[in-house]
């Protein structure tokens, strides 16, 4: 079918690229042409990584168009430039003509393949057909001679069907492998990117996090101890008693103050998180929580520490949420594994609308799992309930 209709479509292919390109300035026609060729060139991509996968059993998913990263017809426009663009399409299409190419050359070995055969058989009937397709004298050959030459002839015919089959094999894996390696090699690259770059934001947005804490938190706090002491040391030879009642203050102050770096160097890292595993924490964590909480988690064996940190941080910066914007009344926590990957699922029945907002909450979890090379998914529609879903790729 590839000699043939195959080779048709690779002429019809090659023909409409120039003639729609060199049609574009007679009012856009071109470009319509264009659109079509590149549909077409899409189809011929597909079908061959298909056939090629399924002729060698080879583990290699079909092209997608490129998707649209824009709404309406400008985003249509850019997804059809850059499927234009796509090495992984031309390449699927090269191999696609270079198997017509091959099969139309088959055709002619297997054809010779099929007289040379017959002249075996009924040699005075079928050698004339013979010599049409090889050129050889068999006018005046006697029934040895013509059977010889067509046992020659078929030896000849098979080993080229042959070698051509391996040639197709060898260079579609080649040119069809070689594209998804590098489609891969560019997925992965863009991954790591993404997670790089989701590490950097979440570093940053911790940071921010951090210094807005010290310095609404503990940092007035500790001066306003530092007053206290201050007046107190005034007033300790003339009013002892006052003195002692701001040392007492200060000396509350002071705790409250620890409580509150306690608090941050939790938010940061858990120790509890090392020292007995994320169920472990988490039970701590929901301990402590302004809103009753629901914890629900399953999980046989610890994991790496990237991964239980990361949906600790999750967990923890979305009850924080809960309670200061949610006014939720309760909040149910379930952890699972899954094969190579931590799910989570937090949900309070607040009133909803939550946004990812430059810096916020959701906007560090959202970083947090990326940087961790997991997904998230936030549901929050007016009027609740609002839930958080991530998978965190771990391992024991």
């Amino acid at each position: 079918m590839l000699g043939t209709f195959g080779f048709a479509v690779m002429i019809t292919a090659v023909v409409l690229i120039p003639t729609s390109i060199g049609l574009i300035p007679a009012a856009g026609v071109g470009l319509l042409l264009l659109v079509g060729v590149v549909y077409l060139l899409y189809g011929v991509a597909w079908f061959e990584t298909a056939r090629v996968s399924g002729l060698y059993a080879l583990d290699i998913a079909p092209p997608a168009f490129a998707p649209s990263r824009t709404p309406g017809f400008r985003g249509w426009c850019g997804s059809v430039w850059r499927q234009f663009g796509s090495g992984r399409m031309w390449a699927a299409f090269a191999s696609f003509a270079l198997a017509a190419v091959l099969g139309l050359v088959m055709i002619v070995f297997a054809e010779s393949l099929v007289f040379a055969l017959g002249g075996l058989i009924a040699p005075r009937r079928t050698l004339p057909a013979v010599n049409a397709l090889a050129w050889l004298p068999t006018n005046d050959m006697g029934g040895f001679e013509l059977r010889l030459t067509s046992l020659v002839l078929v030896f000849v015919s098979a080993a080229a069907i042959l070698g051509l089959a391996l040639l197709h094999r060898v260079c579609s894996i080649g040119i069809i492998g070689a594209a998804e390696r590098a489609a891969a090699l560019r997925a992965a690259a863009d991954t790591s990117a993404s997670q790089r770059a989701g590490a950097v934001r979440a570093a940053d947005v911790e940071r921010t996090r951090i210094e807005r804490d010290l310095h609404d938190g503990v940092q007035p706090r500790l001066v306003s101890v530092g007053m206290t002491l201050g007046i107190a040391q005034q007033q300790i030879d003339r009013d002892p008693e006052a003195a002692k009642a701001l040392i007492s203050e200060a000396h509350t102050s002071t705790k409250a103050a620890i409580t509150e770096l306690r608090q941050l160097a939790r938010g940061i890292h858990a120790s509890v998180l090392d020292d007995r595993g994320l169920d472990a924490a988490l039970s701590a964590l929901a301990s402590r929580s302004h809103i009753p909480v629901s914890l629900d988690v399953r999980l046989a064996e610890r994991v790496n520490r990237d991964a239980e940190a990361a949906v600790y941080f999750v967990i923890a910066e979305s009850l924080t949420n809960a309670a200061k914007h949610s006014r939720a009344s309760e909040c149910r926590v379930v952890v699972r594994r899954r094969e190579d990957t931590i799910w989570a699922r937090i949900e309070d029945n607040g009133i909803g609308g939550a946004q990812v907002q430059p810096g916020g909450g959701l906007d560090g979890i959202t970083n947090r799992v990326h940087a961790a090379g997991g997904t998230v998914s936030i549901d929050s529609p007016i009027g609740g309930p609002t839930a958080v879903e991530v998978n965190v790729p771990c391992a024991s």
